[in-house]
């Protein structure tokens, strides 16, 4: 068990499904019976209150995306993209560890390596930025790569 920040637009879509959850949970009545042993509380459940199967999840998300046009994706591959969008947005491995769950950030990096490119590029840009790129010097767009050793 562990916190996280969630993005103010996930609490909102968060809140508005416990509310939902409320609704169905009256009109279930005695039909909501979650099981004894699951942790009461859960964002996901049967129309009885029961803990969802990953694969139902999987299956909901399908429709999800069936019906928004959008290519299908699992539930795990929305952790990849977490991952993928934080570090597009600079956020450092250490906090995209944290915010995963790895319990190591060679874990974090392994996994996420490719990505690690592009930001390796932006960083050369900011770097530009720091430094004061000359007019004359110009702008290419060209990334260079050096080996170092």
């Amino acid at each position: 068990m562990r916190t996280i920040s969630l993005p103010k637009r996930c609490v909102a879509a968060l809140t508005g499904h416990k509310g939902t959850q409320t609704k169905e949970q009256a009109g279930a009545g005695n039909k909501w019976q979650p099981l004894p042993q699951q942790p009461s509380g859960l964002i996901f459940t049967t129309a009885t209150g029961r803990a969802t199967d990953p694969r139902s999840l999987n299956r909901m998300l399908t429709v999800l995306c069936r019906n928004a046009k959008i290519r299908r994706v699992r539930v795990h591959d929305l952790r990849h993209t977490c991952a993928s969008l934080l570090l597009a947005q600079g956020v450092d491995a250490r906090t995209i560890m944290e915010t995963l769950g790895h319990s190591t950030i060679t874990m974090t990096l392994d996994t996420y390596a490719h990505v690690m490119h592009t930001t390796l590029r932006a960083a050369a840009d900011r770097m530009d930025d720091a430094l004061g790129l000359d007019e004359e010097e110009g702008d290419d767009g060209d990334a260079v790569s050096l080996a170092v050793g």
